[in-house]
């Protein structure tokens, strides 16, 4: 009985060891993961199940434990595309037990912990898809269990991680889409015997492939794509037997592919394309079986295209546009294969179209442009209804344009111009419903524009039809259009009046309807086109009097030469155009210079006095305008100032303080108001700013505006009405209002970074000032967060708000950047609700509109539409956010002396862009200095986003979000980028995005 009292002691003391020790794990794992959470910003609350109150971290929210949810030894992470932002806390190395920790797909800054390491048994790691930054530790100790590192399409600068090469357990190795510095492969890879996956895209690689790469023969998918890698394509690239993916894409490689590509016989997808490969397709590559993908375009690759591939029985995307490919295309080419996408442009290809690329029905993209391609055009192609580009545009293709052509259902583009197509266009035009731009011009199409065009209203573009032998009347169903932006009828034979309904189509930049026969009177309906920015009415019969209301219309190119015009030239449009544009009209009257005897010697060419004198009394007049608006500006400038000084001086108000609280903050009004000049830390147009730090419960910065007296109701009213309302990660926090009679106060989260403008001017580690010339305070990496970030916060404004929001005064000043240089949209006091700035006609919203329309912004980030109209729309904001890019970019300010007399930086970067320097000269040379090859690449995409912004025309602008998909696709912040897709899905990129 004794010895089994003892036993059970001692049983009891075991479990009383083990009960506490479980107790010490879970304690420890638990305190690791709400240290990790601490360092996180979770805007969408999926970490809410991480807190001290839960009995086991097993628990957690995307969080895994080995035997159970009660076991309390946590073996999994995976919070995988939760939008969490922060970093990675060091406290992560607390979970030795972790098997797999899933973070991709976020947007994580800066360094990976090396304390990483100390997770031993760590077999997945996935940091993909951030924003991490420096350099990666070394993470050569988990080597033992590692098996996939997944770190790709991050911001990791330093040299590339030779130290990869020790982690031998590796099946899946991808580092790529990072800032690497420039340096060779690391020949240590081959040391990865198990590899099966191979990501080194983006890296920065130089000089030749190792040859050790070749003895990994296991791998199945290898990409090296987007590096300066050079020399030939080894020829023991045909080692590797299990191939089934190969990515070379935007190298320097030359020579010829090799051959011994041939032994691939698992290989489904190949991308050699932009290189400087030469010579024809090898015949033992051509004869293999499996290809689903074929990517060769951008090289000088010539020869026919091997009549084998004809036979292939699963192939989708094929692409070998830019070579000097020739002969004739293999006739049975797509007949066996469920084609998706075809790019055979730029090429010397000759004889009849093939057949059959429809075959499967699943055809989008057909792209055959720039060939020698004859004949009639196959009418097989009629019922492809999968497909959405068509361009077949300069070849000698004869005969009529099969009928079901016209009315393709999907297709946004048809493209068949510069051709010698005849027949008429169909009435089944009215069926391509998606259709956003018809290019048929220079061809020899008859008869009449069909009514149905009205259709495609909601839809339809572009509209080229110039130079057939198009003929009747323009169909009045034209003036439905409301999304045309571009009107081509010039040299046909159309005749009768230019219908009024034109006026419809009101986001018009381009008519040109000149060499036809059209007659009747200009309609007066034009002049409601408020985008028109190009009119030619040149070489028809049209009578009466030039509307004087075109006047109003910002027009940088007029025509009306050689018609029947009588009356008087409006002055407005001959200081655009001068005399030119209007010869050949004898009954013109200028300045009253006219013709009563019809002789046209006499006429508008003939009083050359007047003619002259007119310019010269509209150019004196503008100057005396200019002179009169600048010293009124500058009376109005001083006593603004001036007032602002006495309000600032004499405080002011009595009574109760009133707040306006929203978000939970515990402020003193007495400690709010009694902030100190020493504590000033900028002064704008609203009011002067302080940094204060609260003394109550909680403690904490704010950052506390002061408003000028006279406008304080209305900016106050505005931040309340906006920032009270909002909730994202990219505006400005608004924290509290306080007002007392004349004293009005907000108060905003504190941004410890400053603005945007500040930051481009420091350099790192200064508080201010570019110094002596030294590093700046702000890289590529981040300048690409700011542009991101921003673009997110103005996308939420205007697509996400309802109403939507114009902010109306974006700028560099008002990007505001937290400690991560996380940036924030401030200074909502002139902004509107996009029903205000309007056409709602109800009483409160005119009274808003007439409060709002008074001219607001920044002078250098002004859309060029605001010299005109006080109307402003969501493309106001997109036109100065594109500036704010382009400083990004270059580095340079909106005005600067340095552009010329009266030139801004939109202006100075057109003329860089029209000789041709779209990089060098303007980037900014000290961070392009210190950028990668892909960073600069980088940095171009993005300057070519900035042109699309700042387009002359709002029409011509894109959407906020338009420009936030077109930064993420760009550069590697934010989504994943092509790792895991297929190349088809690459087919919209380089020339065959057309």
């Amino acid at each position: 009985m004794r010895g089994q009292i003892l036993v059970c002691l001692q049983l009891l003391t075991l479990l009383s060891l083990f009960l506490s020790s479980t107790c010490q794990i879970h304690d420890a794992q638990t305190h690791a993961l709400l240290q990790f959470k601490a360092g996180l910003d979770d805007p969408l609350n999926h970490l809410s199940s991480w807190t001290n109150t839960t009995t086991s971290p097993c628990h957690f929210f995307g969080v895994r434990c080995g035997d159970g949810a009660n076991s309390g030894t946590v073996t999994e992470v995976s919070l995988s595309n939760m939008n969490l932002s922060g970093g990675i806390s060091p406290s992560i190395a607390a979970l030795r037990t972790l098997t797999r920790l899933e973070l991709d797909s976020n947007q994580l800054s800066g360094p990976v912990p090396p304390e990483l390491s100390q997770c031993t048994q760590l077999r997945f790691l996935n940091l993909s898809c951030n924003a991490l930054s420096g350099e990666l530790p070394d993470l050569s100790p988990l080597a033992a269990a590692l098996e996939v590192l997944d770190v790709e399409t991050n911001g990791f600068t330093g040299p590339f991680p030779a130290w990869v090469g020790n982690l031998t357990s590796l099946t899946t190795l991808s580092v790529g889409l990072n800032g690497y510095d420039p340096g060779e492969t690391p020949a240590s890879i081959g040391n990865l015997k198990n590899l099966t996956y191979l990501y080194l895209a983006g890296s920065g690689l130089t000089g030749t492939i190792p040859e050790s790469i070749f003895g990994l023969a296991k791998l199945e998918t290898l990409d090296m794509s987007m590096n300066n890698l050079a020399g030939e394509i080894p020829p023991a690239i045909g080692n590797l037997r299990n191939l089934w993916k190969i990515e070379l894409y935007k190298n320097n490689f030359t020579g010829e592919i090799p051959p011994e590509l041939g032994k691939l016989t698992k290989l489904r997808e190949i991308d050699l394309s932009r290189n400087q490969l030469s010579g024809g397709i090898p015949p033992a590559f051509a004869e293999l079986k499996g290809f689903t993908v074929i990517q060769l375009y951008h090289n000088n690759l010539s020869g026919e295209i091997p009549a084998e591939w004809g036979e292939l029985r699963d192939l989708t995307s094929f692409s070998v546009y830019e070579n000097r490919f020739s002969g004739e295309f293999p006739a049975n080419f797509g007949r066996f294969s469920p084609l998706n996408s075809v790019d055979i442009s730029e090429n010397a290809f000759t004889g009849p179209f093939p057949r059959f690329l429809c075959h499967g029905r699943s055809l989008q993209f057909l792209l055959a442009l720039q060939n020698g391609f004859s004949g009639e055009f196959p009418p097989e192609y009629s019922s492809c209804t999968s497909l959405q580009r068509f361009r077949i545009n300069k070849n000698m293709f004869t005969g009529d344009l099969p009928e079901g052509l016209w009315g393709l259902p999907a297709a946004t583009i048809i493209d068949v111009s510069d051709n010698g197509f005849t027949g008429a266009m169909s009435p089944v035009i009215g069926q391509a419903q998606n259709l956003n731009q018809l290019w048929v011009q220079n061809n020899r199409f008859a008869g009449v524009i069909p009514p149905e065009i009205g259709r495609l209203g909601e839809v339809l573009q572009k509209l080229y039809l110039s130079n057939n032998s198009f003929s009747g009347e323009i169909p009045a169903a034209i003036g439905t259009l409301s999304q045309l932006t571009a009107l081509h009828l010039e040299e046909n034979n159309l005749s009768g009046e230019i219908p009024a309904g034109i006026g419809g189509c009101v986001r018009l930049a381009e008519i040109d309807v000149s060499r036809n026969t059209l007659s009747g009177e200009i309609p007066a309906s034009l002049s409601l086109l408020s985008s028109l920015n190009s009119l030619n009415l040149s070489g028809n019969r049209l009578d009466g009097s030039i509307p004087a209301s075109l006047q109003a219309l910002k027009l940088s190119s007029v025509d009306f030469s050689s018609n029947r015009l009588t009356g008087d030239v409006p002055p407005g449009l001959l200081v655009i155009a001068g005399v030119q544009a209007f010869a050949g009209n004898p009954g013109l009257c200028v300045a009253g210079a006219c013709n009563v005897d019809g002789d046209h010697k006499d006429g508008l060419l003939g009083r050359k006095s007047g003619v002259v004198l007119l310019p010269v009394v509209l150019v004196s007049a503008t100057l005396l305008l200019i002179a009169g608006i600048l010293f009124v500006s500058y009376r109005s400038f001083r006593l603004e100032e001036m007032r602002k000084r006495r309000d600032m001086e004499s405080g002011g108000g009595g009574g109760d303080w009133k707040l306006e609280s929203f978000h939970p903050l515990e402020l003193d009004a007495d400690e709010i108001c009694g902030v100190g000049e020493e504590s000033l830390i900028g002064s704008g147009g609203t009011g002067r700013v302080y940094r204060l730090e609260l003394k109550g419960h909680g403690g904490g910065v704010v950052a506390v505006k002061r408003l000028w007296k006279g406008n304080a109701a209305r900016v106050m009213a505005a931040e309340m009405a906006i920032l009270g309302k909002v909730r994202h990660r990219n505006i400005l926090k608004l924290h509290a209002c306080l007002s007392r009679g004349d004293l009005n106060f907000i108060v905003y989260e504190y941004m410890p970074r400053g603005n945007l403008h500040q930051a481009l001017r420091r350099e790192a580690g200064k508080g201010g000032g570019r110094g002596g010339g030294g590093r700046p305070e702000m890289d590529w990496a981040r300048r690409r967060r700011v542009a991101l970030g921003a673009a997110k916060g103005l996308m939420y404004l205007h697509h996400d708000c309802t109403p939507a929001v114009i902010h109306r005064d974006i700028k560099s000043t008002n990007i505001l950047l937290d400690h991560d240089y996380e940036p924030k949209i401030a200074d909502f006091g002139i902004a509107v609700f996009a029903k205000v700035a309007g056409d709602d006609d109800s009483p409160d919203s005119a009274a808003a509109a007439a409060e709002s329309s008074c001219f607001a912004g920044t002078h250098g980030y002004l859309a060029p539409e605001l010299a005109y109209s006080l109307k402003v729309t969501e493309k106001t904001d997109v036109y100065s956010y594109g500036v704010v890019l382009l400083e990004l970019v270059t580095g340079r300010s909106p005005i600067d002396a340095s552009f010329g007399e009266g030139r801004d930086i939109v202006s100075w970067l057109s003329s860089k862009i029209a000789a041709g320097s779209l990089g060098d000269g303007v980037l900014d040379p000290r961070v392009a200095a210190a950028a990668t090859a892909r960073e600069r690449d980088d940095m171009v995409r993005v300057l070519r986003i900035a042109v699309l912004c700042t387009a002359k025309l709002p029409a011509g602008r894109p959407t906020m979000r338009d420009v936030v998909k077109m930064l993420a696709d760009a550069g590697s912040v934010g989504p994943c980028s092509p790792r895991g897709q297929p190349a088809a899905a690459r087919v919209c990129s380089g020339k065959s995005c057309r």
